[in-house]
């Protein structure tokens, strides 16, 4: 079988979409879309319906989808016989700051169990990187993501605040109170816009680049904020109040472009967490 086929194949899989599908893979979406025709001949079954939003999964897809992955894993393995240990036990790891430490932990510890002898280096999110541990409002055009965990955003603040112990908190309430900004936030800025369709307006009072930041700002007392809630995993000292409104949250997964595929380690780190 033309190892070439099931590579698109993945591809479409992860992406749900031929036209992303073929971006990934640098190639045209004709080629693409003749790829899986060919594949689909050969095997005899469907293995996507197209729609207007992208591609519907099969169940024969999903058949497919852990064999592909791992012939193509051994195809790379073989690639990478002759290169040396060392090299193929390394990896570089961009990993975005204020995640939850727990679970960025369980992560790790998940990697050292499955990939036995697996280096792994850690790097800021925006450096040269094999993977990106990142949240998904950042994925570059063009990069593969997988899931990892979500992390809910809530309404934090010190024990002797006045919201502390409240049942709840209605968001037509912030306004009244000192909040604490971080600009680059989705889930602040899109606090500050409800209230802005009431023509109220929170009155910030200080603001962080980064959620621990913003955290240690609470923590002295400046005023109130919504963090994630893996932010606050160490944060003994301070208490969360239930804001009543749509869930707000964050996803937290990998992401990789398709070029890093052709390392072995880079695959089995990947073929890890999709099982």
């Amino acid at each position: 079988m033309d190892l070439r086929l099931l590579r698109y194949f993945i591809a479409v899989f992860e992406e749900q979409n031929i036209t992303r599908a073929a971006q990934r893979s640098h190639v045209s979406q004709p080629s693409i879309s003749s790829a899986i025709k060919q594949l689909e001949e050969m095997l005899g079954v469907s293995l996507f319906i197209r729609s207007k939003q992208g591609v519907i999964i099969t169940d024969e897809a999903h058949h497919l989808y852990p064999r592909a992955k791992r012939l193509i894993e051994q195809a790379h393995s073989i690639e990478g016989l002759f290169k040396g240990n060392d090299e193929e036990r390394h990896i570089t790891l961009g990993v975005f700051p204020d995640l939850s430490p727990k679970r960025l932990a369980d992560v790790l510890e998940t990697m050292r169990q499955q990939i036995p002898g697996l280096t792994p280096r850690l790097v800021d999110v925006n450096a040269d990187c094999d993977i990106r541990i990142t949240v998904d409002i950042l994925r570059n055009q063009g990069e593969t993501w997988v899931p990892l965990w979500e992390e809910n955003y809530v309404l934090c603040m010190r024990p002797d605040h006045e919201l502390a112990g409240r049942e709840f908190v209605l968001p037509e309430e912030l306004y009244k109170y000192d909040f604490i900004e971080c600009p680059p936030c989705e889930a602040h800025q899109q606090t500050i816009g409800l209230l802005a369709c009431s023509e109220l307006r929170m009155n910030i009072v200080a603001s962080g680049e980064h959620k621990s930041q913003v955290m240690h700002l609470v923590q002295a007392g400046y005023g109130i904020s919504f963090l994630p809630d893996g932010v606050l995993e160490t944060a003994y000292d301070l208490v969360t109040v239930p804001l009543k409104a749509p869930r707000m949250f964050k996803r937290v997964g990998f992401t990789y472009s398709a070029d890093k595929t052709t390392s072995d380690v880079v695959s089995k780190v990947v073929a890890t967490f999709m099982r």
